[in-house]
């Protein structure tokens, strides 16, 4: 008879074996192959299927990628809330089948979740239900940069061309890790014109910034275009915010000079909290602590829009510095949030805006759920007819270490 740690080291070994098959095939299988795949590897391991499910744009559906099978809504269904959540939920039908929903993520992006039918669920099974999760997460991100399979699928309509463009330079909605996480999003999906953001993570610095160029077309999106390359063109040469600034300024001034933009760029050291950023003809960022908005906390004196306006300013470009606490969130948005209308003609307004923000933060929401549920807010108000491009994008903080909290609730502020 085997022992006990026999039969542990044979399962290890199983899960070695199958790790090793699931990642050569998923290396080699083309895009809309994988869930094929997923599930033959979920019959090997001894469930009785899985299915795939992507979510869409505008984060409304989960989409299964197996062909015939019903989209499922994400704010009233038990997979929803595994996606809203990241929490794995468990449905028995009455055959006495389960249905176990898990999470599909790749680092902090949520892409989806994963539907598995077994028969029992043990330790076991969950450990290898989350093996697969992982290597198709992996699978899907890299094969998605160079197939439209997985963009058509998670598309519910047509995507005008200035959309199409600026959506081929983002980066994942959400990306961060042990110390910060950075997430955005943008309406109307299909139909941006001139909101973009970026954000990037080194060891010591998460870097985020939030673009809205003059107009609602193509121009525009050749503007924000121009703006994005300059700012990841400096950063990556290390460049300090105001000489980052510059260089989009410069570029912005040669190649489009009759256009300009406004936005934040922004950089977070992971270790101590310091945020920094620069406004350039933009709204000022809200630093949100606790349950609630801090007033005026990041207002600082105005700067032109980057772009030909800059090159007649009498002043250098200026960062700023704040001190976070732990747990602080800062959201930068563009004016189309605020200045959205509602039912009767009315703006959203900036109050409207931060009653959403607080009652996301009181709910304890995942900072990506958040932020999903203030646009759907400002979507379902306006019955998803925006007349301007609507961003948002919210950095958050997690010390490393705990250290004592600075002396009264207004932050610390140093002007460079």
């Amino acid at each position: 008879m085997a022992s006990p740690s026999s039969g542990g080291a044979e399962r290890e070994g199983l899960d070695e074996r199958l790790l090793d098959k699931l990642l050569a095939e998923a290396h080699a299988a083309a895009p809309m192959d994988l869930p094929e795949l997923a599930d033959r590897c979920a019959v090997a391991i001894g469930l009785e299927g899985l299915v795939v499910y992507l979510v869409d744009i505008q984060q409304r559906h989960l989409i299964p990628l197996t062909h015939g099978l019903p989209t499922i809504d994400l704010d009233s269904t038990a997979a929803g809330w595994t996606y809203r959540t990241l929490d794995l939920r468990v449905e028995e039908r009455d055959d006495g089948v389960l249905t176990v929903w898990l999470p599909l993520v790749d680092g902090a992006e949520r892409l989806g979740i994963l539907g598995v039918r077994t028969i029992a669920l043990d330790p076991v099974r969950l450990r290898r239900c989350r093996m697969l999760g992982s290597v198709l997460a992996m699978a899907i991100t890299s094969k998605r940069a160079y197939s439209d399979s997985f963009a058509r699928h998670s598309r519910t309509e047509p995507m005008d061309l200035p959309a199409e463009m600026l959506r081929a330079l983002l980066p994942p909605r959400t990306i961060g890790g042990e110390h910060a996480v950075s997430t955005a999003v943008l309406e109307p999906a299909y139909h941006i014109g001139g909101d973009a953001f970026d954000h990037s993570l080194t060891q010591s610095t998460l870097h985020a910034a939030i673009f809205d160029a003059m107009g609602h077309n193509l121009a525009s999106g050749l503007t924000t275009t121009v703006a994005m390359a300059g700012c990841r063109n400096a950063r990556r040469a290390g460049a300090e915010l105001p000489e980052l600034v510059d260089t989009i300024d410069r570029a912005l001034g040669r190649w489009l000079p009759d256009q300009y933009c406004t936005g934040v760029v922004a950089q977070l050291d992971l270790t101590e909290g310091i945020f920094r950023w620069c406004n350039c003809g933009h709204p000022p960022p809200l630093l949100i602590r606790g349950k609630r908005v801090v007033e005026g906390a990041l207002e600082r004196p105005a700067q032109p829009p980057m772009g030909l306006p800059a090159q007649f300013a009498t002043e250098p470009r200026a960062a700023y510095e704040v001190l976070l606490e732990p747990g602080d969130r800062v959201l930068l948005y563009t004016d189309g949030v605020t200045e959205s209308r509602i039912e009767g003609g009315s703006e959203f307004g900036l109050r409207r805006f931060t009653d959403s923000i607080i009652r996301g933060a009181a709910a304890g929401e995942l900072a990506p759920e958040a932020l999903r549920r203030i646009i759907h807010a400002i979507l379902d108000l306006q019955k998803n007819a925006l007349r301007d491009d609507a961003s948002l994008l919210l950095v958050e903080w997690r010390s490393p270490r705990p250290r004592p909290a600075p002396a009264g609730s207004s932050p610390r502020v140093i002007q460079t």
